[in-house]
């Protein structure tokens, strides 16, 4: 999980599940100039708390720093980065595709077999796909199926847990 000189982290924040929470750790980022690749936020086992899982490329000195600052905040209770050699992690991703013909249709469902794929629609010219994967296989179907037209795509980014009894 590379990109360029700068790896790709997953930054797992609890925070409290109120109204700006979400303003507030976007713009932290914002301000120093961070790349989000992803967000997902969602409210954990108690209700008055939100799980952030945030993906972002950096080295880890900078890296090191944002997490820093996510901790100054107010509203964050708990930040970690996850070891991904220790996280349990995936993405879900919509992707409607042509499929004009019974061939395509047959090839697409075959490499969404293979994926593990669900079908979620079939329409006369188009077939709609889910994957649910880590970022690299969504890609690698993503690429796959590509040849066919992509005509839209949705994903939801990362979300995490650290593996075992670790909280």
């Amino acid at each position: 999980m590379e990109n360029s000189n700068n790896e790709l982290y997953i930054v797992s924040a609890i925070v409290e599940n109120k109204p700006g929470v979400l303003f507030r750790v976007t713009n932290l980022f914002r301000a120093r100039n961070f790349n989000i690749e992803s967000i997902t936020v969602g409210t954990t086992e108690q209700q008055d708390l939100s799980r952030m899982t945030i993906t972002t490329s950096s080295d880890e000195k900078t890296l090191d720093q944002l997490v820093k600052q996510l901790r100054k905040l107010i509203d964050v209770v708990e930040v970690k980065v996850l070891d991904t050699d220790k996280t349990v992690y995936r993405e879900l991703a919509l992707i409607k595709m042509k499929a004009v013909d019974p061939t395509t249709r047959s090839e697409i469902m075959n490499y969404a077999n293979i994926f593990r794929g669900n079908i979620l629609d079939i329409g006369k010219e188009t077939i709609t796909v889910e994957i649910t994967g880590t970022p690299d296989k969504i890609d690698a179907f993503k690429n796959l199926v590509d040849q066919y037209g992509i005509t839209q795509l949705a994903r939801t980014g990362v979300s995490a847990l650290p593996r075992g009894v670790e909280l």
